[in-house]
């Protein structure tokens, strides 16, 4: 994904504290456009896009409203986390507080050892996947992307056997069995879904209500 790192903005929408609040709006403030991350909490998973970041905390784009967590982590595509209290929603965006001192200068150069990997989203919802011949099986989803899941099945699909999968939430989806193991099996799907698609099918797969 395309990065883009402007010093000394203010963009009007990065209110990471209260107005009486002095401390944090001096905060050094750097703008970062198009860093996708993901929001851990209790309730789930949540595909998320970072647009700003100082000593003090983070604003986020979103692509739903986000669960009622007061306390959340941000994990960026590196694997590193960090612990975050929502401070204000609006819409399509959100403001956290660092819950400790973060490395700004890491979060901005997200080092990794290896390669950036498409963000995986790791919750359980059930599925059905249905082969050519019209066999539907029961199945569970443990990882989801945008280009494929992981699933797991007490039944056996053939390696680059084509199917559907679908779910509450999950329009029928055309896929190909990847690999397999003894209860699980990886899928690809023939069409990827766009970033703001796979993160509202994932809020909708993970609803408990």
């Amino acid at each position: 994904m395309r990065n883009a790192l402007q010093h000394g903005e203010t963009p009007p929408d990065a209110r990471f504290a209260s107005a009486g609040d002095a401390e944090q709006r001096v905060a050094p403030r750097y703008t970062l456009l198009i860093r996708a991350a993901k929001l851990v909490c209790e309730a789930g998973e949540y595909l998320c896009v970072i647009r700003d970041v100082s000593e003090s905390g983070i604003s986020v784009r979103t692509f739903h409203r986000l669960p009622d967590c007061p306390h959340m982590q941000v994990e960026l595509q590196n694997g590193d986390r960090h612990r975050l209290e929502l401070v204000w929603q609006e819409e399509d965006r959100a403001g956290f507080r660092f819950r400790e001192l973060a490395d700004i200068a890491r979060i901005i150069a997200s080092p990794s050892r290896f390669a950036k990997r498409a963000i995986r989203l790791n919750f359980t919802a059930p599925a059905q996947v249905t082969t050519l011949d019209g066999r539907s099986e029961e199945v569970e989803i443990v990882d989801l992307s945008q280009q494929g899941a992981k699933i797991t099945c007490s039944c056996r699909f053939a390696i680059d056997e084509r199917v559907k999968i679908s779910a509450a939430g999950l329009p029928e989806t055309n896929a190909k069995v990847r690999w397999r193991k003894v209860g699980s099996c990886g899928l690809i799907f023939e069409d990827t879904y766009q970033y703001g698609d796979l993160a509202r099918i994932a809020e909708q797969l993970q609803r408990r209500d």
